[in-house]
């Protein structure tokens, strides 16, 4: 599949200004659709204006939420090109989710193709200003009418772009996150390591008791001996202690983050000492204790890296660095923004710019 039919919005929104972005809450003009259905795959890809979806009341994604999502980006940079970052690994983790869900395998370059052409059509949506992006949202749900739990055998592929600004208002200043062992998110086995839409549902309710307590997010702990790290609501974790930056090992709880491969591979290309292994909450906080905790980031294609502050379990809390973002967290966050607007080589070939016509 190589050509979609394109209905042009003859109705365009007006585009918000860079400095008034907030983050995934206007949306462009147009969107990309296709369907599936069992024995004729996938077919009739096209891009028509942005409208609400048409769903029966008894369509499975509403009742068995077989729903799985991705998000990327793409930059305007200084040079006026439009590039994505990391596209073909997004999609690649789009199908992984699919895959774990039992939703069928999406063609790889028809998803690459609605990346690019649906940037393309909607280019002037791209913001211009540092720390702003167009944000990419493809969506796959379980459309059939039916009621029984069973894989449906229809379903709608769709995307859509959102220009955005920094995830938390915090920016790249430090959050504040609430380790707990009370709730859990994920275990081996299920579906952690899926961009599963069920995942996000079920991490609500201890967010909002961390933001009672004045926390930004949840940094989950292992769902078996609920001490070892995991991963915070929307972002993988990295900690720094001594001359060692640690990070929980893929193992099927957590996502395999397009930002914190990147960041490892910055780190490792620099000479640092890197390990992907369990981490407890005991050895951060006896850490901090010690005075060998230097710095704690999140990463994650919305906020890409994010610098803890301080950080909360049971009672007791802690800051990070004076609570201020560390050397180590600015570094990376200057080098993948760099890399990402096109200002600074991009040794890995992350960035591709938006194909034309």
């Amino acid at each position: 599949m190589s050509q979609f039919s394109i209905t042009r919005n003859t109705a365009p929104k007006p585009r918000p200004a860079d400095d008034d972005l907030a983050f995934g809450t206007v949306f462009t003009d147009h969107m990309f659709l296709m369907d599936y259905r069992e024995g004729e795959g996938w077919h009739d890809a096209r891009i028509v204006p942005y409208a609400p979806l048409s769903i029966d009341p008894a369509a499975a994604v509403l009742h068995y939420a077989q729903a799985v999502f991705d998000g990327s980006k793409a930059f305007r940079g200084a040079d006026g090109t439009i590039r994505l970052f990391r596209a073909p690994k997004h999609v690649d983790r789009l199908n992984s989710s699919c895959e774990r869900l039992c939703i069928p395998r999406l063609d790889p370059a028809v998803v690459l193709q609605s990346f690019h052409a649906l940037v393309r059509l909607d280019q002037d949506w791209v913001p211009s200003k540092r720390g702003t992006a167009l944000y990419l949202r493809p969506t796959v749900i379980a459309s059939e009418a039916f009621l029984g739990v069973r894989p449906a055998r229809t379903y709608t592929y769709f995307l859509i772009l959102s220009p955005v600004g920094p995830y938390y208002a915090e920016g790249i200043n430090p959050v504040k996150i609430l380790a707990t062992d009370q709730y859990v998110r994920a275990v081996e086995g299920g579906l952690g390591a899926a961009k599963a839409a069920g995942n996000y549902a079920a991490s609500l309710y201890a967010a909002e008791q961390a933001k009672k307590q004045g926390y930004t997010q949840v940094l989950w702990l292992d769902g078996v001996h609920r001490k070892y790290l995991d991963e915070v609501g929307t972002m993988n974790i990295m900690v720094k202690i001594g001359d060692e930056v640690i990070t929980p090992p893929l193992a099927g709880t957590i996502l395999a983050g397009v930002t914190r491969d990147s960041i490892l591979q910055l780190m490792r290309d620099w000479g640092l000492r890197v390990s992907e292994r369990q981490i407890s909450i005991d050895e951060v906080f006896a850490a901090s204790r010690a005075g060998t905790l230097a710095e704690m980031w999140g990463t994650g294609t919305a906020a890409v890296v994010s610098p803890v502050g301080e950080l909360g379990y049971k009672g007791e809390r802690i800051a990070i660095n004076g609570g201020k973002t560390g050397e180590l967290t600015q570094k990376l966050y200057d080098t993948i923004v760099s890399i990402q607007y096109g200002v600074s080589n991009d040794p890995h070939g992350w960035t591709q710019p938006v194909l034309p016509d």
